[in-house]
């Protein structure tokens, strides 16, 4: 079903709030995976009473935010002419102005709920500390040395002495006093910003493992409060570049502490295959039950996209999805080029494909995660929109300098072959960010949500998207005014399970997408499926489920026709006289297969819109780079809903 612009403000109420229970189904018990962290009181609909609200214990709406921003505390980010600190990245997270390190005024358009200041732990705080002349870096040797290299104006000679030290991980600081003291600021500021039921602040870092120049980065998030996490100090690449020492050292602090920590992996387009491989990575060995289970406890949801590249899908590996090649980063990673046989083992669709797998194999699934988008930037400015896109790192602000585009990303590392791998800043995305869909807007509320997975990812846009799947839902459910009430009730959410059809039941699919308020219309609403059939091979299909305007769905389950395009280059505009506001569509799986393990996510992609290229051309008089992309289709994905056969 699709609806006409000017229902949207209303109809926006009945998206993402659920109304009074409808009288002919009485108030019943939420069951999982509302309770799955075991650190929440028991969540429930409440005994009858007149209000309807009382005790509701489900999520009523997505909460906004960036799972990675790095500040001037971040090495690779401070001295690199990032000069705000994680004070001014929450600032700007709340609404305020904030002026960039280069000068230029910013705002957002809506404040978010919540961020996450995950700066690198390797040396954190190095450049403050140069700043400030802090007495323990000088009485370092080599920190008094990038010290006054920096002080006396060849701050390119200083980072380059670090980045030869992190690339051999050998850390130039040994100790950890100084990490402590930074950490130990690095959490205040969180406290001082942290506002429980107004604004979150997370608590949290970045791990940055980086073998040979593959990217293996973990972002760390923290369900707790300072108290918790200041009886640890990050732990770091030079610690160890293997994920499974960094969950060791999780379930450390756990046991520690009596906390609670998660980690979100990211760019895996950027690991040269290494992370979603089918060894582990020290020992070689192939993945087995206990490797499984601990990654997918430990690491609960992935970061699906960001500036560097999106990493649902490569058209190499689904050439039947027209909308598989969006924002592709496969020629080379920081360290070497990209063969392609690497491929299969980086990007997120694939990986779950595979994780089907492991789950009829070993009874254990490594790769059954959430999604959710991030900006990964490194200016303090968490900015996803195509029309206010502050670049990755400084030297990117807003200007007409051609470093705003030229900046090279990868290839800075020679090919033996002499082959060019080099990905510049036109080739990056404005994106992205996380939608949570959790009970409140608290540390332990949301962190509780991406734990149970009830999460989604955008390119930058804030299109609202709930999922609900289950055995009984008809059409007539997705227009209910109890939509998530009874969606509780009778099904699971984004994240959930699915087990043991009933006979001559297939899944039935409620979906609800409504555009952002203040971006682009919808072009459609998509569920992507994955399959494990009888041969152990896996498949993969794309079904349209809702589509704009007069198109229809073909018997294939796919629409043809594309919707349109309204931009106008030149000005880098666009009109919303194609596409729909509200999409509500109910999708049952003609093709299901009970004995079939299987996941399900939802893709909703918007229509035609300028890139922040387009912008900047159109606003700074600039030429485009050859072969720039200037329109594009932003979109959202949800974190899957898995089937599991009664048998698995």
């Amino acid at each position: 079903m699709k609806l006409s612009t000017m229902g949207v403000m209303a109809l926006s109420l009945l998206l993402a709030m659920p109304a009074v229970a409808q009288a002919a189904e009485p108030a019943k018990k939420v069951t999982a995976p509302l309770d799955l962290s075991g650190d929440s009181e028991d969540l429930h609909l409440g005994d009858k009473e007149y209000s309807p609200y009382l005790d509701q214990g489900y999520p009523t709406r997505p909460y906004w935010g960036d799972t990675h921003v790095h500040t001037s505390y971040s090495t690779d980010a401070g001295m690199f002419g990032n000069r705000l600190g994680p004070d001014k990245a929450y600032r700007f997270a709340r609404g305020e102005e904030v002026v960039s390190s280069t000068g230029v005024r910013a705002k957002l358009v809506r404040p978010y709920d919540w961020l996450v200041v995950a700066d690198h732990a390797e040396n954190l705080g190095l450049a403050p500390m140069i700043a400030e002349s802090n007495p323990d870096l000088l009485r370092n040797e080599w920190g008094k040395m990038v010290h006054d290299l920096t002080k006396g104006g060849k701050g390119d000679e200083a980072y380059a002495a670090w980045t030869e030290k992190m690339g051999v991980r050998d850390n130039p600081l040994p100790g950890d006093d100084l990490q402590r003291t930074m950490w130990e600021r690095l959490t205040e500021f969180a406290e001082e910003y942290n506002d429980p039921g107004t604004f979150t602040a997370l608590i949290g870092y970045e791990w940055t493992s980086s073998p040979g120049g593959s990217n293996l980065h973990r972002n760390v998030i923290f369900r707790d409060d300072k108290n918790r996490t200041d009886q640890v100090i990050p732990f770091s690449n030079y610690d160890s570049s293997d994920p499974e020492d960094l969950w060791k050292w999780m379930a450390a602090y756990e046991e520690k502490t009596g906390g609670r920590v998660l980690a979100i992996p990211h760019n895996g387009n950027l690991s040269n295959g290494l992370m979603f491989d089918e060894v582990t990575l020290t020992t070689k060995k192939p993945l087995d039950l206990d490797y499984a289970e601990r990654r997918s406890r430990w690491e609960p949801i992935y970061e699906v996209t960001q500036i560097k590249g999106d990493g649902e899908a490569h058209p190499m590996l689904s050439p039947d999805d027209e909308f598989a090649d969006y924002g592709t980063w496969d020629r080379g990673s920081f360290g070497a080029i990209k063969e392609k046989d690497m491929i299969p083992r980086e990007y997120a669709r694939e990986a779950l494909k595979r994780g089907l797998q492991y789950q009829q194999d070993l009874g254990g699934n490594p790769f059954k995660f959430g999604m959710v988008g991030s900006t990964d930037t490194h200016t303090s400015l968490s900015t996803a929109g195509e029309m206010n896109f502050f670049g990755k790192a400084p030297p990117g602000d807003p200007s007409d300098d051609p470093e705003r585009l030229e900046e090279m990303i990868t290839g800075y590392m020679p090919d033996p072959e002499g082959r060019d791998y080099a990905i510049r800043h036109y080739e990056g995305l404005a994106a992205g960010l996380a939608a949570v869909w959790a009970t409140g807007n608290t540390r332990q509320e949301l962190w509780d949500a991406m734990k149970r997975k009830e999460v989604y990812a955008t390119t930058g846009p804030r299109m609202t998207v709930r999922l609900f799947a289950g055995w009984e839902f008809d059409e007539a459910d997705v227009h209910r005014a109890d939509y998530a009430r009874h969606g509780y009730t009778k099904g699971v959410p984004m994240g959930g399970d699915l087990s043991k059809a009933p006979e001559g039941k297939a899944p039935a699919f409620v979906v609800r997408a409504l555009r952002d308020p203040d971006g682009a219309n919808l072009d459609r609403v998509q569920i992507v499926k994955g399959w494990l059939d009888a041969k152990g091979e896996t498949h993969e299909r794309v079904y349209d489920i809702a589509v704009s305007g007069d198109r229809t769905i073909g018997e294939d389950g796919r629409s043809q026709e594309p919707v349109g395009n309204t931009v106008n280059v030149e000005n880098a505009t666009y009109s919303n006289t194609i596409g729909e506001p509200l999409f509500l569509a109910h999708w049952q799986d003609p093709d299901f297969d009970p004995e079939q393990h299987a996941f399900y996510y939802v893709r909703v992609i918007e229509i035609p819109t300028p890139t922040w290229v387009a912008k900047d051309v159109a606003f700074f008089g600039v030429e485009a780079p050859e072969g720039a992309t200037l329109v594009h289709q932003e979109r959202a994905y949800t974190s899957p809903i898995w089937y599991t056969p009664a048998k698995g």
